[in-house]
């Protein structure tokens, strides 16, 4: 098949775009031309300076002719609605959502307990929009609900993903523990660990953006977060054993925690999520993270980020509770 990715040269698309590759697709990126790492998959090039001009390299769409549009970069309903009026009517469109358009992520912001567990593409999705305006700078206007409104009506598969990790991955969701072991810290403050949140493993994530654009789904909603999720304690102490650390988690009150890890503290609301149909229907399937994390760790330990914090006061603070 003939694939235009929009949002597919960093982390899940980059490993989507690899195994599409690897199957024999043609593809076709469209980005902004600010990032094109030397072992991206194989394709075509279309650069749009902003993603809500996608309008100015419709010509260029064309030419390529896809059967597909898979969409990894829409955060806004206006985003949608630009690659809808750049595209053809015969193309299928694939979307990358999130698990935040439920309901139960409102309880997790609120610290409130709102939702019965585990979640499944059939339960509430948040009754408020725009969960981080005012919060976050330059997201006053995402909202995964209006584009998955827009998407949908035109007969759209949408993907809704878990927090998900891996090499590549920008957002570093295991540094709250690997900062502190680059720094060789000895005692990092945690606490109740209880949390239960999906995640999952950016190959695997990738295999299941792949299945759903290899088959046709209209207007079909999937989770893809793993079978089986640890609490946020039992996390962190396997990040620490895949990085080879003999650091100690020393419990400590929940409310002396650092921000970075206020995630090990108490969360009433978990998300805990139901990933059954994408097995059922997609085919899909996941690798259990003790056999994830040791690569996933050997690739942050290797490429540390550049503004990473040595400031570890709130963890002296912290363990001085003790």
């Amino acid at each position: 098949m003939r694939i235009a990715i929009i949002g597919g040269t960093a982390f899940i698309g980059f490993t989507s775009a690899a195994e599409l590759a690897a199957r024999g697709h043609e593809l076709c990126f469209v980005h902004r031309g600010q990032r094109e790492p030397d072992d991206l998959a194989p394709g075509e090039h279309v650069h749009v300076i902003d993603r809500n001009d996608l309008g100015s390299v419709r010509e260029e769409l064309e030419r390529f002719g896809p059967d597909v549009m898979w969409d990894n970069m829409a955060l806004t309903g206006a985003h949608a609605r630009t690659a809808l009026d750049t595209l053809g009517d015969g193309v299928r469109i694939v979307v990358t959502s999130s698990m935040d358009v439920y309901q139960a992520y409102t309880g997790v912001q609120d610290g409130r307990a709102l939702e019965p567990l585990p979640i499944d593409e059939s339960s509430p999705v948040r009754d408020e929009r725009y969960p981080y305006r005012g919060k976050i700078a330059g997201m006053d206007d995402y909202e995964k609900l209006d584009v998955e409104e827009v998407y949908l009506a035109r007969g759209a598969t949408v993907l809704r993903l878990p927090m998900v990790y891996g090499a590549r991955d920008t957002q570093r969701r295991e540094d709250f523990i690997l900062r502190r072991v680059r720094a060789g810290r000895t005692r990092i403050p945690v606490g109740s660990g209880t949390w239960l949140a999906a995640k999952g493993w950016v190959d695997d994530v990738a295999r299941g953006i792949v299945l759903a654009i290899e088959q046709d789904h209209p207007g079909e909603v999937f989770n893809l977060g793993e079978s089986r999720t640890y609490p946020m304690g039992a996390w962190a102490q396997m990040v620490l054993g895949a990085a080879g650390s003999d650091a100690e988690l020393v419990r400590v009150p929940d409310g002396a925690l650092p921000g970075d890890l206020a995630m090990t503290g108490v969360m009433p609301q978990h998300l805990l999520v139901d990933s059954s149909k994408a097995r059922r229907v997609l085919g899909w399937t996941d690798t259990p993270a003790v056999d994830t994390l040791r690569a996933t760790v050997a690739w942050h330990l290797a490429h540390p980020p550049e503004d990473a914090s040595d400031d570890f006061s709130e963890d002296d603070r912290a363990l001085e509770q003790v």
